[in-house]
């Protein structure tokens, strides 16, 4: 795979979603859950969506259950958690692992393409962003502490290429 658009994933609703509908577009990916001491930056990441989106920023939730079972859930609790506490209708897709030998396919991708701090690859904890940019590659990975207002410039002039 040479693009985040080769690879497609599950959503909420049970749906196989190509990630090549997103095409030319730029994506932040995220893996997020509703436990976590970061989950409030599902605020930040539904103003991004309502920000940017006209002009082809594309928000990715990929809720993940693997740091201290932070997303418990299941499709329907995470809607509706997602919905009551943050308003957030950007593409949600179901629960993934994010590091070892089950992680979905494009969450290794992400990882090989950009690694973290000391040259780490494997996610470290929720709320882990990736930006893409409209060829599919990736431009940037962002810890979670990194909140999502604080890439306003860097998506800006993705959006702008």
């Amino acid at each position: 795979m040479t693009s985040a658009f080769d690879f497609e994933a599950v959503t909420l609703d049970g749906q196989r979603q190509p990630l090549s509908d997103y095409a030319d577009r730029v994506l932040l990916i995220v893996n997020v859950a509703s436990r976590c001491r970061f989950t409030p930056q599902y605020a930040g990441l539904q103003q991004l969506w309502q920000d940017y989106s006209g002009r082809g920023l594309v928000v990715l939730g990929f809720p993940c259950d693997q740091f201290r079972q932070q997303e418990p859930g299941d499709a329907a609790d995470i809607r509706s958690f997602c919905a009551l506490n943050y308003a957030v209708d950007f593409p949600m897709f179901a629960k993934v692992d994010v590091n070892g030998p089950a992680a979905h396919p494009l969450w290794a991708w992400l990882q090989a393409q950009k690694r973290g701090v000391l040259g780490t690859r494997a996610i470290k904890w929720n709320f882990t962003k990736f930006l893409v940019g409209r060829d599919g590659g990736v431009v940037g990975r962002y810890a979670p502490s990194t909140a999502p207002g604080a890439l306003r410039d860097r998506i800006e002039r993705v959006l702008a290429e």
